[in-house]
């Protein structure tokens, strides 16, 4: 079956990987300056390139797409069977261009010995003796997917899934169960499926999905929690009371008060799976009510520049408490929140972050 021709904008795309190519040393393109050799409409392709690597002669078979995921790989890989397999001479190499590709995308081809060329400017051409790796951050545009996606009430269905990563899910049960919106958890569920990282069952009302990579997801979510601002915090010091008994004291003060809370970085992740020998301040999630700033009233907490010893992180929705965990007399965050606080924290925090999730989280 013959390829269709490349689009306008996929065509732009091959120009921008023989651009690219030009900038390197040592590399020599010898296509003419209009361009790439466009295929004919039955070669399997979308263009040719010819160059020397290296001083070898390297000729790169090319297939242009605007967006490929870690779920469209198998199929592309399938259909790029023949050029892989003309690939296995030293001198030709099958390359996937295409506007945006996810990491496990390009995970998938370099296991397959596949190049590939994005619109960010990485690059990836693994010819005997003329390899090239060049690792550019992902395109705005898939940067910004990625964002999106694990903040706000999306980071709600994530959260979902991860906390109950043995089940599996139709839109409705995963909507309330994370208490968004059934087009939200839709189109949570659809962005993960495009990353290979879920399973299906069913079709149509009845379909399911199931998460399969658990460890992949948290990572995600755990580079995009790494890359953003941290939260705003509200610093005070409550004299007379250690880490320890603070944690109690806080938990009834904000009872009392009717007040949402829930313990966090290192004070939490210390009860759910204990690493060092004493925590030096308590840091809270608390929703900003009256009832919250009341609490603090009755605990005699002080605002201070240095010196805290309590630390309060101010949260705008319910949402950022959903599956916190009662242990012992206090509300703790749940060990996936507790886990990404302390990625953003300072000292130990990254250590004990590790041991949490290896110890409670197990993924």
């Amino acid at each position: 079956m013959s390829n269709p021709p490349p689009s306008y904008v996929e065509a732009q795309l091959v120009q921008q990987l023989v651009d690219t190519l030009r900038t390197l040393p040592e590399v020599e393109v010898e296509v003419p300056a209009a361009g790439a050799v466009p295929a004919s409409r039955d070669a399997g392709y979308d263009a040719r390139i010819d160059t020397h690597i290296a001083g070898r002669p390297v000729t790169l078979l090319i297939e242009a797409k605007k967006t490929v995921y870690p779920r469209d790989v198998h199929q592309t890989l399938w259909r790029l069977k023949p050029l892989i397999n003309r690939g296995r001479s030293h001198s030709t190499v099958a390359l996937l261009a295409a506007g945006s590709l996810s990491p496990g995308a390009k995970e998938l081809l370099r296991a397959e010995g596949v190049g590939y060329f994005d619109s960010g400017g990485s690059l990836y051409v693994p010819a005997a003796g003329a390899y090239i790796y060049v690792a550019r951050p992902s395109p705005k545009a898939e940067a910004s997917v990625m964002r999106s996606l694990f903040t706000g009430r999306r980071a709600q269905a994530i959260h979902a899934l991860l906390s109950r990563r043995e089940q599996w899910f139709g839109v409705k049960q995963l909507a309330e169960l994370s208490e968004v919106s059934p087009a939200t958890a839709s189109e949570v569920l659809t962005e993960l499926e495009k990353h290979d990282w879920i399973d299906t069952r069913g079709l149509g009302p009845t379909k399911e999905r199931h998460l399969r990579e658990p460890r992949a997801l948290l990572d995600a979510w755990a580079s995009q929690v790494i890359a953003s601002r941290p939260p705003a915090m509200r610093r005070y010091y409550i004299p007379g009371l250690k880490a320890d008994a603070l944690v109690d004291r806080a938990a009834q003060a904000f009872e009392a008060r009717n007040a949402n809370y829930a313990i966090s970085h290192e004070a939490a992740a210390q009860r759910y799976a204990p690493y060092l020998s004493s925590v030096g301040q308590v840091r809270c999630r608390v929703l900003a009510t009256p009832g919250a700033d009341d609490s603090l009233a009755d605990l005699g907490a002080r605002v201070v520049n240095e010196g805290a010893n309590f630390v309060l992180i101010e949260i705008r929705s319910p949402g950022d408490l959903l599956f916190r965990q009662r242990v012992g007399d206090a509300w703790l965050a749940s060990p996936f929140h507790v886990y990404l606080d302390l990625l953003k924290s300072e000292g130990r925090a990254k250590e004990m972050a590790e041991h949490l999730r290896k110890e409670r989280i197990g993924c």
